[in-house]
């Protein structure tokens, strides 16, 4: 079974970052391979991998709609062809694979594709031994059960006590919609002083984080990804990297594939 570990948080405090970052450490300390699930529609997890996504699940999504309004195949048939069409929209690295589900086109149901989409995903991540899904601002691809379980959820935020309360409120959502993690770390992203914000002690208790992991403001990665490069050529020693590595360290990320049951979060 594949330990997942889902990236969320508000819009534009670095989730992609981190995702990408994720991955790459992973495959650095000999995690791999590892599935990259780009899940959001306006996200670019491919360009700071180093890959270009030429196709997305999205766009499945928009065929599997024409194909039911048509009736022009049976059920199993229609599951077979989205199957075959979204195993081909893979891009597959020697150290990682990248799925994108990108944005769905058209107006319609999206019932029989989305079934079919977290069937096939299921499918795939079993072929993994790690999984990272870069999300949406919010939480509604978890909602929809996009992976079966978390392992580790990391809540991204900025410094800014409006970040912290979005990050509370979040928290807040996800028991709501009873999501289950076995484990919650909260990544303070691009501070640019080396205390904490304040508050983060209590936010760390009303959530039940194990960790809170913070990320300096990093000028070379800033540089970095303003010229669109790919994170992959940040070098070991590099701030940021380290504390990514710190995180999957202390967070316990397993270095071998191991059998992993889910619990709720804490309430």
């Amino acid at each position: 079974m594949s330990y997942t570990i889902a990236i969320t948080g508000k819009g534009g405090v670095g989730k992609t970052t981190v995702a990408a970052l994720t991955v790459l450490r992973l495959i650095a300390s000999g995690r791999r391979p590892v599935l990259a699930v780009d899940a959001d529609p306006n996200s670019c997890l491919d360009v700071a991998l180093g890959v270009r996504v030429e196709h997305t699940v999205g766009g499945v999504r928009e065929e599997a709609r024409l194909i039911a309004s048509e009736g022009n195949a049976t059920g199993l048939a229609k599951q077979e062809l989205l199957q075959v069409k979204i195993a081909r929209s893979l891009i597959e690295t020697a150290d990682f694979d990248l799925i994108a589900m990108g944005r769905p086109e058209g107006p319609g149901c999206y019932c029989f594709a989305n079934h079919t989409l977290r069937a096939t995903l299921g499918q795939l991540a079993d072929d993994y031994p790690f999984v990272v899904i870069d999300n949406e601002a919010g939480l509604e691809n978890l909602s929809r059960r996009i992976v079966r379980e978390l392992d580790l959820m990391m809540i991204v935020s900025d410094p800014s006590k409006q970040g912290m309360e979005t990050v509370r409120r979040l928290f807040a959502l996800a028991r709501e919609m009873e999501l289950k993690a076995r484990q919650i770390v909260l990544v303070i992203n691009r501070l640019r002083q080396e205390a904490l914000p304040a508050g983060i002690e209590q936010l760390q208790a009303q959530t039940g984080a194990t960790l809170v992991c913070p990320l300096p403001d990093d000028d070379q990665l800033v540089r970095l990804s303003e010229a669109g490069g790919s994170l992959q050529s940040l070098p070991t020693a590099n701030r940021v990297v380290t504390c990514i590595d710190r995180l999957l360290l202390e967070a316990g990320v397993p270095t071998v594939n191991r059998t992993i049951l889910p619990a709720p979060l804490q309430k």
